[in-house]
């Protein structure tokens, strides 16, 4: 039994051992349920998408015209930009109240504005309009994308930095691809990674009880 002083004596790397044993301890293996299995059929449906989009690429490749004369110009590029519009006012709206979904928007920013330089290039080559168009892309939509990127990769190393100091960790943050996900571990179903916030907390809970494990299992 460890009182207060002795754990004060312990060191970071001690503590954070200390924390990792008992959490391991105290993680429960909850057993499969109807929600879990319908997150594994999202999984699933995710990986069949993908499949499917890329043959259809193909087919497009293949089939489509090089040039298509089409209506609704003016509603596409108007609608569009308005979405860019939202995106840049959320944006700004996330960085003034410091709130975390800024990451968010940052990303779906820069994904708008990677959007916006690949159709106003592609749309107007051969047209009187490309070189103004390319110019664009080079000097304003990728740089913002780009700054976009940054930044919500930025954001992720502080939060990061923030969580590996409150877990006792000492040293530099690791590259984003070599940190895993908060609240998952090496090993188990791939499900948990849709489980709710209630779930992560509980298996990490101090005397979190260890439930029933999954059928057909041990």
């Amino acid at each position: 039994m460890f009182d207060l002083e002795e754990l004060r004596r312990m060191s970071a790397q001690e503590r954070r051992g200390l924390r990792l044993a008992l959490a391991e301890l105290d993680t429960p293996d909850p057993a499969a349920t109807r929600a879990g299995k319908r997150r594994a059929l999202l999984l699933a449906l995710v990986i069949v998408c993908c499949i499917v989009l890329a043959a259809w690429i193909g087919v497009l490749a293949a089939t489509l015209p090089r040039y298509y004369r089409t209506g609704g110009w003016r509603g596409a590029w108007v609608g569009f930009d308005v979405g860019l519009l939202v995106a840049f006012a959320a944006t700004g709206w996330a960085a003034w109240r410091r709130r975390q979904i800024l990451i968010v928007c940052l990303v779906v920013l820069a994904t708008l504005l990677c959007c916006d330089a690949w159709f106003d290039v592609v749309l107007n080559a051969r047209t009187s309009g490309f070189e103004l168009s390319l110019l664009s892309a080079l000097l304003i939509e990728l740089p913002l994308a780009a700054a976009a990127i940054l930044g919500a990769r930025r954001l992720l190393q502080i939060t990061n930095a923030v969580t590996q100091r409150h877990r006792g960790e000492s040293g530099p943050v690791p590259p984003l691809r070599q940190i895993a996900l908060a609240g998952t571990r090496p090993g188990r179903p791939l499900t948990d990674l849709l489980a709710g916030p209630e779930y992560h907390l509980s298996a990490t809970a101090p005397g979190a009880p260890r439930a029933a494990g999954r059928p057909g299992g041990s």
